[in-house]
C-alpha cells in the first residue's frame, strides 16, 4: 500500500469537497488498496477451491458441483441490480462492505461444518449474495474519492491488489489442503475479514463524494449536482447492451474453465488436488497484476476497445488449448492466457461501463445491472459445463466452451464501439455514442 505518489490520484485530492484533506485522502486511497487486498483473501476460496473440496472429501460428482454453485450464483443475481441502485442512492457504502464481508466469512466457515447438500447450497446463497455488493459499492467508493478523471488508473491499481490478494489466497489453500486439510483454507478466509473490516473503516465517509460516485459529473463549489437522468436513456444504449451481451457471452464461455481443468487434474491425482489448483490460479493472477498496471497506465492513451478486445481474443484459444495435452504443468501454463484475459477484463468492464453512463447519475446501478447480465454466464457456465462433461467427457465441454466464446468475440468486435473519450454530458442530452455507438 504505501505512500500514494501517482499524479493522478495527487490531482483527485484536490476534487471539491476534500480541499486541505490530502494526508487523509492519501491514507484513505491506501486502505482502499488494503481492502481489494484483503477481500481477494475472503473471496478466494469461493470458487474452484470449493468445487475441489466438494470433489474430493464428501465425493461429489461434477454435475452436482455445478449445480450448487449455479444456484448460489443465481439467487446473488437476483440481489444484484437493486444492490446497485442501492449503493446509488445510500451514504453508507461502507457499511455495506462491512455487512457483506462478514456474511461472506460465515458462509466460508459453513462450508467446513457439514459437507451436506443443504449447507452448502446456504452458504452458496449467503456468498452469492454478499458478493453481489462488492463490485458497485468498492467500485462507488473509489469513484467518490478520486472523481472520472483519475478513475482509469485507481481502477487498474484496484485490480492489481485484488490480483496479488489472490495469489497469496491461493497459496496458502494450496498449502494448507496438501499439508493440513482443505478446511484450513477456508477458516482463515474467514478469519481475514477482520482485515477487510478494518481496512474498509480506514476510509474517511466525509472524503466520498456520493454524487460523483453514482456518475454524475462534478460541478463547481457551491453549485448542485444535476438530477439523475430517466431510465430511457440507458435501455435505448445500443453499446450498453452489446456490452452486456458480448460479457455474458464472455463468462458463459470462461466461468468454468478454470474449475473444470482443475477437477480433471484432481481425479488424476486427489493428494495434489489443492496444489494443481492453487498453482492454476497463481499463474493467472500473477499475470493479471501486470495486465491491470497497463490498464492503469494505458486505458486512456490506447484506448478502451483495443485493450479490451485482446480479453475476447485470448479466452477461445485457451479453450482449446487446454484439450491439447492432459499434462498438468501443461494445463497449468495455459492459465497464462487466463491472466491475460481475466486481468483485462475486470478492469475494462468497470471502466466502460463508467464511460456509458457518465452524466446519468445510475452509474452503480447500471453496473449492477450489468453484472447481473453477465453473471447469468457466469452462474450457468458451471452447471453447462458440468453436463456436458459428465455426458461427453471434460474435452468435449472445454470445446463447447471454446464455441461460446468465438460467438461473445462478434458481439464485442460488431456491437461496442470506442468509449474513452465519451464526454461528461447532463442526463438530459445523452450523448450520441451512449445512444447509437459509433
Amino acid at each position: 500500500m504505501g505512500k500514494i505518489a501517482d499524479m493522478a490520484d495527487q490531482q483527485a485530492i484536490d476534487q471539491p469537497g476534500a480541499a486541505g484533506d490530502s494526508p487523509s485522502k492519501g491514507r484513505s486511497l491506501a486502505a482502499l488498496d488494503g481492502l481489494n487486498f484483503f477481500l481477494a483473501d475472503v473471496q478466494s476460496g469461493l470458487g474452484p477451491f470449493l468445487g475441489i473440496y466438494l470433489l474430493t472429501v464428501p465425493g461429489w460428482n461434477p454435475a452436482d458441483i455445478g449445480l450448487v454453485l449455479t444456484i448460489g450464483g443465481l439467487v446473488g443475481l437476483a440481489v444484484q441490480t437493486p444492490i446497485g441502485g442501492l449503493i446509488d442512492k445510500t451514504l453508507h457504502k461502507r457499511s455495506l462492505i462491512i455487512i457483506a464481508a462478514i456474511a461472506t466469512a460465515i458462509g466460508a466457515f459453513m462450508v467446513t461444518v457439514q459437507p451436506s447438500y443443504s449447507v452448502i447450497t446456504a452458504a452458496q446463497v449467503v456468498t452469492g449474495i454478499a458478493g453481489t455488493v462488492f463490485p458497485p459499492a468498492i467500485a462507488a467508493v473509489a469513484l467518490g474519492l478520486v472523481g472520472a478523471a483519475a478513475y482509469t488508473y485507481r481502477t487498474g491499481r484496484m485490480q492489481a491488489f485484488n490480483h496479488a490478494g489472490n495469489v497469496v489466497g491461493a497459496i496458502i489453500f494450496g498449502l494448507a489442503g496438501y499439508f493440513i486439510t482443505v478446511r484450513a483454507g477456508f477458516w482463515f478466509a474467514s478469519a481475514t475479514a477482520i482485515l477487510v473490516v478494518g481496512a474498509t473503516l480506514m476510509i474517511s465517509p466525509r472524503l466520498i463524494d456520493n454524487d460523483v460516485a453514482r456518475g454524475l459529473a462534478p460541478t463547481e463549489p457551491g453549485k448542485q449536482h444535476k438530477k439523475p437522468s430517466g431510465f430511457k436513456v440507458l435501455l435505448e444504449s445500443r453499446p450498453l447492451l452489446a456490452l452486456c451481451a458480448a460479457t455474458m457471452l464472455w463468462q458463459l464461455a470462461n466461468g468454468a474453465m478454470l474449475p473444470l481443468s482443475g477437477q480433471e487434474l484432481a481425479l488424476e491425482n486427489v493428494k495434489m488436488g489443492t496444489l494443481f489448483q492453487a498453482e492454476l490460479i497463481i499463474v493467472a493472477q500473477l499475470v493479471m497484476i501486470p495486465m491491470a498496471i497497463m490498464v492503469a497506465k494505458k486505458g486512456k492513451e490506447w484506448g478502451r476497445k483495443p485493450i479490451f478486445l485482446a480479453a475476447f481474443l485470448v479466452l477461445p484459444v485457451r479453450g482449446v488449448m487446454f484439450t491439447w495435452w492432459d499434462q498438468p504443468y501443461y494445463i497449468i501454463s495455459v492459465q497464462i492466457l487466463d491472466g491475460i484475459g481475466a486481468g483485462i477484463f475486470g478492469a475494462m468492464f468497470v471502466l466502460v461501463i463508467a464511460d456509458l453512463t457518465r452524466g446519468t447519475g445510475h452509474f452503480n446501478l447500471v453496473l449492477g445491472a450489468a453484472t447481473t447480465i453477465q453473471g447469468i454466464g457466469a452462474a450457468l457456465s458451471p452447471s453447462l459445463a458440468g453436463f456436458v462433461a459428465v455426458a461427453a467427457g471434460f474435452h468435449v465441454a472445454l470445446f463447447v466452451l471454446s464455441g461460446i466464446a468465438v460467438v461473445a468475440l462478434i458481439v464485442f468486435v460488431l456491437g461496442v464501439p470506442e468509449t474513452a473519450n465519451i464526454p461528461d454530458e447532463g442526463p438530459d442530452v445523452p450523448s450520441p455514442e451512449m445512444q447509437h455507438g459509433s
